[in-house]
């Protein structure tokens, strides 16, 4: 699998930017999918992941209530809607696929596959 993270970019604090990561080959559906961003200085934080269906889905506290991810299966897309955006969720944003689909997991190591990330910067 093949990912291509887009959508990134400079926004005023609260404001909204959806990110999308896009998938190569067929067995995308099958895969769990998750966020993860990682601000200058630190290590990568998750923020969100679904399940392979989108029936499950699971947020960091940070960002529970100001974001949604999302999938759709059939375009092999995943997105990240963000907003009411604050200048700490300034990093660059990875997405990621794990094998283990109808699993939710948080912590990095558990995915198989990475995209190049994609930047967000809020201004205050």
């Amino acid at each position: 699998v093949q990912l291509q993270a887009s959508g990134g970019g400079l926004v005023q604090a609260g404001g909204s930017l959806r990110l999308s990561c896009a998938a190569s080959g067929r067995t995308f559906s099958s895969y769990a999918m998750g966020w993860f961003r990682q601000a200058p200085g630190k290590e990568r934080e998750f923020v969100a992941a679904i399940s392979w269906s989108g029936g499950s889905t699971y947020y960091a506290d940070s960002v529970k209530g100001r974001f949604t991810i999302s999938r759709d299966n059939a375009k092999n897309t995943v997105y990240l809607q963000m907003n009411s955006l604050k200048p700490e969720d300034t990093a660059v944003y990875y997405c990621a696929a794990d094998q283990s689909g109808w699993v939710v997991r948080t912590t990095p190591e558990t995915y198989d596959y990475w995209g190049q990330g994609t930047l967000v910067t809020v201004s205050s």
